[in-house]
């Protein structure tokens, strides 16, 4: 923060009606011992209160607020041969942002500590954790209301409303966030002047004005970032796209990582995953055209599941999309939130919600409810082995299969290609028959036998039901 903002800060605080659970006035008791109480006490009592900061000020007496200043100069002071700054860093856990500003207000010497509230779990100081109570500063043990809060908070975190750099002037905002992209693809007007533009920003939440300054949040910087590099903490978010020679991962024959956010580089990921998957060449009557291996709508499908639904936690790890000349694998950091067999009919369930929303408002993914049946209908027409969904301890992957005949297919292909197929037709109003199953496959009624004993192994398998013998069949969670 430069002065002029410093200065308003600290007008905003001298005019709150008394002393608060995250905002502590001192004049001149700089003991490192109470220091270190109070960061633990304002940073646990931030969080509970939702505060953005919480904030110890040298030099504002505490009755009326006046400023009358301070003879504590922080840099100035040692603990035995260390800096009271780092001192107190050491004695913190987990580390908490504090940042110390030294500055004249009124003519008048003036200390302010920006304190960053908990998140995930309490903040200790030397083992203890403190909290405010009123005015004062008590340990966090004896209040188990207050502790109990802030676990509740760390269960509550939102990724999109973080933020993702912070304190950065207007000018910095634009150069950091590919804004034109925002309007285009919200379908609004771009406004003529700065000003109509960071109020959009600021209405669409991708950035919070604090002050003179800006804050760009996660929701922003993912979804429309010049350059995730530019982002500390989602440099490693960006999606990877690898294609290997042969079916494994012994030689990788390009590699390929794209730095924008997410919505500005959607339409240009999806072609180049489309532009190096195989395709065949048709003859028509006139034209001879090229014809994708695999469906260009489920490609895309997959791959915005992959980028809502990831988990933002797991850091290190970012959406991967794999190219093998017998299939595509596109796997997303964090295990599904549902049973990975009920992704056909359940309604899904986003870490994202707020990411979700916007994508869906700019057309990059279906609306709620229709993506993965969208996949394995789209799946079913190009006559492809049905898609494996994988769930790991950390990850989700999706596995897309190139053409195979119904007899090159191994046993778990069939089951899973006459489970999925039954699913879909449940929840588009139908039911899977012996005909409908050979329809999915493309074989004549001469394998009626075939696929009758394809329906009792899914049976046996415990993935489909017989409706009412009828020789209509339902999914087993349909019963």
């Amino acid at each position: 923060m430069d002065k002029e903002e410093l200065n308003i800060l600290i007008d905003e605080l001298r005019a709150l009606p008394h002393e608060s659970e995250w905002v502590e006035f001192k004049i001149n008791n700089s003991n490192p011992q109470r220091i270190g109480e109070y960061i633990s006490a304002l940073a646990n009592s931030a969080c509970i209160e939702n505060k953005e900061f919480g904030y110890l000020v040298f030099g504002i007496e505490n009755d009326k607020h006046q400023a009358v200043g301070t003879d504590f100069k922080p840099r100035a002071e040692k603990i035995g041969n260390q800096e009271l700054e780092n001192w107190l860093a050491t004695q913190l856990e987990p580390k908490v942002g504090v940042k110390i500003f030294e500055f004249d207000y009124q003519s008048k010497n003036i200390v302010l500590f920006q304190i960053e509230p908990a998140s995930n779990r309490p903040v200790l100081f030397r083992g203890e954790a403190y909290v405010r109570v009123g005015t004062y500063t008590k340990k966090l043990k004896d209040h188990p209301e207050k502790e109990s809060k802030i676990w509740q908070k760390a269960k509550q975190i939102v990724f999109e409303k973080d933020f993702a750099i912070r304190n950065i002037s207007a000018d910095k905002v634009l150069e950091l966030l590919d804004y034109p992209s925002v309007f285009k693809l919200l379908n609004i007007p771009l406004p003529t002047n700065k000003e109509g533009i960071l109020a959009r920003l600021e209405e669409e939440k991708l950035i919070v004005k604090r002050l003179l300054k800006y804050h760009i949040t996660n929701l922003g910087a993912i979804l429309f970032a010049a350059n995730l590099d530019k982002f500390e903490n989602l440099a490693r978010k960006s999606s990877r796209v690898i294609i290997y020679k042969g079916n494994n991962k012994l030689q990788t024959i390009k590699e390929q990582a794209e730095k924008s956010g997410y919505a500005v580089a959607f339409e240009r990921l999806v072609n180049y995953v489309n532009d190096k998957l195989p395709s065949n060449e048709e003859i028509d009557r006139v034209f001879r055209k090229e014809v994708r291996v695999y469906p260009e709508l489920a490609i895309r499908e997959l791959i915005a599941n992959a980028l809502i639904h990831q988990d933002f936690s797991i850091r290190g790890m970012s959406v991967m999309i794999e190219i093998f000349d017998n299939r595509i694998e596109i796997t997303n950091p964090g295990a599904p939130l549902i049973d990975t067999k009920r992704f056909i009919d359940h309604s899904p369930e986003s870490r994202n919600e707020m990411l979700a929303g916007m994508m869906r408002r700019m057309n990059i993914c279906e609306e709620r409810d229709s993506g993965v049946d969208k996949v394995i209908t789209q799946i079913e027409v190009f006559q492809l082995p049905a898609p494996e969904f994988i769930a790991g301890d950390n990850y989700t992957r999706v596995v897309l299969y190139s053409p195979k005949s119904l007899r090159q297919m191994s046993k778990p292909d069939k089951i899973r290609a006459c489970y999925q197929h039954c699913c879909l037709k449940y929840v588009s109003g139908d039911y899977m028959s012996n005909q409908s199953l050979r329809e999915r496959f493309d074989i004549d009624k001469k394998s009626y036998p075939v696929i009758s004993r394809l329906i009792r192994e899914t049976i046996d398998s415990g993935l489909i039901l017989e409706y009412e013998s009828s020789r209509m069949y339902i999914p087993f969670w349909a019963g």
